[in-house]
């Protein structure tokens, strides 16, 4: 039987709340490179490596978790589908400018162009995951603490793999 509990005992965090505590932190790294002048190289590759790797480990969750967990529990229902779909190809994008950052260096031409714009793909992709497909999944019958338990262990296990 799914409930829709909001915490879990042995992460404390809900599936949804950890989703949007990982767009609070690669939001603050995103802020961090664009403070950072053209001198600091270095930075700005050891950041943009950060910011590749947690959007990286963000969407294997959402994807091999999060999303099949919405979709099921909406069912038939077209705009749950639609609305996964969309955040899939989404992903794919944001992978495609991943890839081309991490392949790069601060000094090629276009690299802080790159960065910018994927900042601004994941400022749209976090929008509308949090106005519009949190909410709608917090209305499903979803256990969201055994769900953000499930993540959770998946992003550690992630994290100890890169």
């Amino acid at each position: 039987m799914a409930t829709n509990k909001t915490t879990s005992a042995t992460t404390g965090i809900d599936a949804v709340e950890l989703l949007t505590k990982q767009h609070r932190e690669v939001e603050d790294l995103f802020e961090q490179f664009e403070k950072l002048g053209d001198d600091a190289k270095d930075k700005k590759k050891k950041l943009a490596e950060e910011i590749c790797n947690a959007l990286t480990m963000h969407t294997m969750i959402e994807e091999e978790i999060f999303y099949p967990a919405t979709r099921a529990a909406g069912g038939e229902e077209e705009e749950t589908e639609d609305m996964v779909d969309e955040a899939v190809v989404e992903h794919a994008s944001a992978k495609d400018l991943i890839a081309q950052i991490q392949e790069m260096s601060p000094e090629d031409d276009l690299y802080d162009a790159k960065v910018k714009v994927l900042s601004e793909m994941i400022d749209h992709h976090v929008e509308e995951e949090e106005k519009e497909m949190f909410p709608k999944t917090r209305k499903l019958k979803l256990d969201l603490g055994v769900l953000g338990e499930e993540m959770k262990k998946r992003q550690e296990e992630i994290e100890a793999s890169m």
